[in-house]
């Protein structure tokens, strides 16, 4: 790292040479605005130009987002010039963009109100010429507003930057551009995975969950008996909703909440992800003794799931049958607890809480059973929460419900990070191959491929990896599809670092992150995923086959893994001819 001097209003600093003007001026402790760029990756285009700022010696303004700093660089933000074109440009902005803010569903997180309150930008200043509204509620997952759209491109970057599909794109020209897939066509058709990270980045509503809220409410309001689950990633951001600091742990007080709420169970995914540990691992077992279909590839990820169908269908008998563990829940609730508590399952409604706007579409899949009836990202559970009037500081730590399906293991718990999964699985294979078993795998990453990591299980004799991101991931999948690839076992994961970055987690932006530290943008996944493996330490079980309730579930009512039922129940089929561009 080379540093350079810089002078800031005036101050001299030494900054890394590396950075961006915005970049340098946010660790020198000052706020530029900034609408295009954003905490996961590169600025845009620096299409907003809200960040403007004087630079000695500079033709005219810089957009401070993409000018990068120099050896005696002098930079002013406060001069008259800049502060009057950066209220120019968010005035401009605001001049065609739909102003019912109190009912906006992004209200308290807009970053377009936050940086107009910052440059003090002025009421009906401009009066901008309307465009014809689009507004995509098709798609299970994601709604997409063009009234809102702001035209600063953050979504776009992120599609082709995390997921490289860049399925979003300007459309049209001059006043009438808008921001959406080929054609202006609805995400329901076009090759969307529905991860939601377009969501996550966009600084306005443009872009949202489709919520599910209502539907919840109904059920309270038709008698039914509401049983709600939550993934691990959601108690490792859900405290960030209620201005904890990120990587604060959430779990007891979400617990409490959800009972306060009134649901008639509240009980954990990671039991789910215990029962899918069992019959993935087992079914790795039976392709391994068997010379079955390898690498075997894991179906967790919703996103994942959907991205495989439209763009790798051929290598579908590589990928595991398995439901994800919400959706196994959600089956094992409809039989087995119904059964036990003489239920009659229409009459239950089961609710995930989610860190993934994909789970949305997977609940709805016709190769799924309809087992889960609704799905609420973290967000919409903190709007709940808060609409309740429950105060999350004065709640106390519960416990989830212990009802046949309480108990959970650490294993389960990591599930919410990438890597998890695969570790989850393999502590459970190792332990049935070998009779020993296995704590923590060193993952390293391999062959130059970006975001791919690997580990050799010398004792089983076989090659594991995994990777997170379909940008990523994708290196994998090509090797499989060429038959080139040396792994036994593969785990991908939709979005970057896994469930915990997912589409429906709590926002994470710089400039309505007051109280944190100076590198949190960079540290934030690694926040979140220290309160999973911290609990996974703390667990006195630590294994998917030791988890008492499982072993129970099995002995009563399943049998064992892959039998019969479980097949039934906790398996599934994919779909391989999924058009992407459908009429």
């Amino acid at each position: 790292m080379a540093l350079v001097n810089i002078k800031i209003e005036g101050r001299d600093y030494q900054v890394d040479n590396s950075l961006t003007v915005l970049e340098a001026c946010r660790k020198c402790g000052y706020e530029i605005p900034s609408l295009c760029a954003f905490n996961h990756g590169k600025c845009s285009r620096a299409s907003c130009r809200v960040c403007l700022v004087e630079v000695k010696g500079a033709r005219g303004l810089c957009a401070s987002c993409v000018y990068p700093v120099n050896e005696g660089m002098e930079i002013s933000i406060s001069s008259p010039k800049a502060v009057e074109a950066r209220r120019a440009s968010v005035e401009l902005i605001l001049s065609n963009h739909e102003k019912n803010c109190l009912q906006c569903p992004k209200n308290g997180h807009c970053e377009l109100l936050h940086v107009a309150e910052m440059v003090g930008a002025r009421e009906g200043k401009y009066v901008g010429q309307t465009t014809e509204k689009t507004y995509d509620e098709v798609a299970p997952g994601i709604i997409r507003n063009t009234a809102k759209c702001i035209l600063c491109g953050r979504c776009i970057e992120r599609c082709k930057e995390a997921q490289g599909i860049s399925i979003l794109g300007f459309e049209n020209r001059g006043f009438k551009t808008i921001v959406g897939p080929v054609q202006n066509r609805s995400f329901a058709n076009v090759p969307c995975m529905q991860c939601g990270q377009c969501v996550n980045v966009c600084p306005v509503g443009a872009l949202m969950e489709h919520s599910e809220i209502e539907k919840v409410d109904e059920a309270f309001r038709a008698g039914k008996k509401v049983i709600v689950q939550t993934a691990p990633a959601v108690r490792a951001a859900i405290a960030e909703e209620f201005g904890e600091k990120i990587g604060t742990p959430g779990t007891g007080k979400m617990v409490a909440a959800l009972h306060r709420l009134g649901f008639y169970r509240v009980f954990d995914t990671i039991f789910g992800a215990d029962l899918t540990i069992m019959e993935e691992g087992y079914e790795l077992i039976h392709r391994i003794k068997n010379k079955g279909v390898l690498p075997q590839i894991t179906s967790c990820s919703p996103g994942w799931i959907n991205y495989m169908e439209y763009f790798y269908p051929e290598i579908i008998p590589h990928i595991s049958t398995c439901k994800s563990p919400h959706m196994m829940v959600g089956a094992i609730i409809k039989s087995y607890f119904a059964k036990k508590h003489d239920l009659d399952p229409k009459d239950i409604f089961v609710v995930s809480i989610m860190p993934c706007t994909a789970k949305k579409y997977e609940r709805q899949r016709p190769e799924m059973d309809q087992d889960v009836d609704a799905v609420l990202t973290t967000r919409e559970l903190a709007k709940m929460i808060k609409r309740s009037g429950i105060n999350w500081q004065k709640l106390p730590e519960e416990e989830f419900d212990a009802d046949l399906l309480g108990d959970y293991s650490g294993a389960g718990v990591i599930f919410g990070v990438t890597g998890g999964v695969m570790e989850a699985a393999l502590r459970t294979a190792y332990f049935v191959l070998t009779g020993k078993e296995y704590d923590r795998i060193v993952f390293e990453n391999v062959r130059g491929l970006e975001g791919v990591r690997e580990a050799e299980i010398k004792e089983l004799g076989i090659k594991v990896a995994i990777a997170s991101g379909m940008k990523n991931a994708s290196k994998l999948v090509q090797e499989v599809k060429e038959g080139k690839s040396p792994y036994a076992f593969i785990e991908i994961m939709g979005c970057p670092g896994g469930c915990i970055n997912g589409g429906g987690q709590p926002y994470v932006q710089p400039s309505l992150l007051p109280n944190e530290d100076d590198d949190i943008l960079d540290t934030y996944r690694q926040k979140r995923a220290s309160v999973l493996y911290s609990e996974d330490e703390r667990q006195v079980i630590r294994q998917s086959h030791n988890n008492k309730d499982i072993q129970k579930l099995y002995k009563e009512f399943l049998g064992e893994p892959l039998s019969e039922l479980s097949e039934k129940l906790l398996h599934t089929h994919y779909n391989s001819k999924r058009e992407k561009y459908p009429d």
